[in-house]
């Protein structure tokens, strides 16, 4: 398929142009975006608070690719699993994997170092995404990938980030735990089911709650630090999504009120 305009592409086997779906052109701007802040972080020096806070330098490479195919997919096949004996599934791992060979090769030429590691964590992340991705459709991956960025992140450190980062901590805990919520919100539509409005709201706040003891819960088995604010702000997130979310929905037309 090649690009035509802005708004659509064009099948080259059938000559036919299909317009490019509102959530694709999404997803398209947020990779475009995503990959131009990858190549600057892995290019300027390593802030002093990242060797404060003892990240796990692997694991955030994992979590930055398998974000980064997650992404690539959806661009360019919105509404289908990944199939191993797709051309395009080997192309974006091939593109991927190229990629993240030549920014450690280059990283050296801007003050930092390569490391085999490096490319091999890259290379696990990607190969991780399409796993999801193969039994998967876009928004029960994008909870999936969600859940793990989150328990990534939460862990990346030694340190405990809400006295060293604090501020930083809070909007990360309020906002990754919003938007997990609004996902999950998403997913459960897609399987529509007769259970009652409390009974709804109950599984709505449930489950991201569940997840928020899972990932704390990691967190002490992995040694990390634990704090109560940190599930205060949580719970601050996903409750502020339900609300938002059921305030959008009353405005739609023939809302019930």
């Amino acid at each position: 398929m090649t690009a035509v305009g802005k708004l659509s592409i064009i099948n080259k086997k059938t000559g036919v142009i299909v317009k490019l779906t509102h959530r694709q052109k999404i997803t398209i701007t947020v990779l475009g975006l995503y990959w131009i802040v990858l190549i600057i972080v892995t290019h300027i020096p390593i802030p002093q608070i990242v060797y404060r806070a003892h990240v796990s330098d692997k694991w955030l490479h994992f979590l930055a690719y398998i974000n980064l195919v997650f992404l690539m997919w959806f661009s360019v096949r919105p509404d289908s699993k990944a199939s191993w004996r797709s051309p395009i599934v080997w192309l974006i791992i091939f593109v991927s994997c190229a990629y993240g060979g030549i920014d450690e090769f280059v990283q050296p030429y801007f003050g930092r170092t390569k490391d085999l590691y490096d490319f091999i964590a890259n290379t696990e992340g990607a190969l991780a995404g399409f796993v999801i991705i193969t039994f998967m459709m876009f928004w029960p991956s994008f909870l999936a990938v969600s859940a793990i960025t989150i328990f990534g992140v939460t862990n990346l450190a030694k340190a405990d980030l809400s006295k060293l980062v604090p501020i930083a901590d809070a909007i990360f805990h309020i906002i990754a735990y919003g938007c997990f919520t609004l996902v999950w919100i998403r997913v459960m539509s897609i399987y529509p089911s007769r259970k009652t409005a409390l009974a709804r709201l109950f599984l709505i706040l449930g489950v991201p709650i569940v997840f928020l003891l899972i990932v704390k819960a990691g967190s002490l088995l992995l040694g990390r630090p634990f704090a109560t604010t940190d599930l205060l702000f949580a719970v601050l997130g996903i409750v502020a999504a339900v609300i938002a979310k059921y305030m959008i929905d009353m405005r739609q037309p023939g809302a019930k009120r």
